[in-house]
């Protein structure tokens, strides 16, 4: 008897238990990768950090997947993986690598969590029609974003800062695509195995970037500090996290699993004010709060989709 209980505890601890710890060490690890990647661009050029946290990241899920002798994609399935690595690596984690370099880490995961809002408004731009509770969520969004930059008007004054705020949004169009690619070329490939090859060869076709452009430092000249930050991106942030993250994904409902979202956000802006200093005052709480409602209520359309036609405009 004793042994039944024991076996129907531990299975639902595993059923619910795990994914539920899964999904809470996503939410706050990947709300401090900000920090590191702030800290790590202090001191290195941002393109060249990413590319090494890339090839040591990919390097470690290949090679547990060769020593587990693990099938290597075959056909249409590498062109997924590549397009994939593009998209989402060498363009969208590496843009908003480089953008905190010249914005707060807070802002820069404030922007970060906008991908919703590119997926609704690149899915109505195909045909698709918005249900209204995703316009009003468009709407919420946007206004707690120019609350937002409300407070950074005067920044945007300073080129660098400018140039921040960009390539940080575009990073987040990137991974808009790469989030709809993925669903229209839903794999059948090992999905562990497939971000580890897309990180590997994102950091190949960042280190001839920064190679050929001459943005690189040798590795001798890369202090610790910057070293430490790449050491805690590449397990906390390239492996731990993203292997927690696929799991929460797999065993919890999207609507429990994308919770993530809205607190990497939160967790980035308060350790910003508390180790860098960054400013934290009311239109920053106001406004990224009202940004995350948005996106929820985004993100609530996007799963309930077109049930009730009336909703339709």
């Amino acid at each position: 008897m004793r042994t039944k209980i024991k076996n129907a505890v531990s299975s639902k601890i595993n059923a619910i238990g795990l994914p539920m710890l899964a999904l809470c060490w996503v939410s706050f690890f990947w709300g401090t990768t900000w920090i590191a990647s702030k800290e790590g661009v202090k001191h290195m050029p941002a393109l060249q950090l990413v590319a090494i946290r890339q090839f040591l990241g990919g390097f470690l899920y290949i090679s547990f997947f060769l020593f587990k002798k693990a099938p290597w994609p075959k056909g249409k399935q590498w062109k997924t993986i590549i397009i994939l690595s593009i998209l989402n690596f060498m363009l969208s984690n590496a843009l908003s690598t480089w953008g905190v370099k010249y914005i707060s880490s807070g802002l820069g995961a404030i922007i970060g969590a906008i991908v919703p809002l590119w997926i609704v408004i690149i899915t109505f731009f195909r045909g698709e029609r918005l249900s209204r509770i995703s316009v009003v969520g468009l709407i919420v969004s946007f206004s707690g974003v120019c609350v937002i930059f409300y407070d950074h008007l005067h920044d945007f004054l300073i080129p660098n800062f400018r140039f921040g705020i960009i390539i940080s949004i575009i990073s987040t169009l990137t991974w808009a695509f790469g989030t709809l690619y993925t669903k229209k070329k839903a794999a059948t490939f090992n999905p562990y195995f497939s971000l580890g090859i897309q990180m590997f060869l994102s950091s190949i076709l960042l280190f001839a970037y920064t190679g050929a452009t001459a943005t690189s430092v040798s590795l001798s000249a890369i202090p610790a500090l910057s070293w430490w930050s790449i050491g805690y991106l590449v397990i906390f942030g390239s492996v731990l996290t993203f292997i927690a993250f696929i799991y929460a994904l797999q065993n919890l409902p999207a609507e429990i699993s994308s919770v993530y979202a809205y607190i990497n956000p939160i967790i980035a802006v308060i350790l910003g004010a508390v180790i860098f200093g960054e400013v934290l005052n009311a239109a920053i709480a106001i406004g990224g709060g009202v940004t995350l409602f948005g996106l929820y209520m985004v993100n609530y359309s996007l799963r309930k989709g077109r049930k009730n036609s009336s909703e339709i405009i």
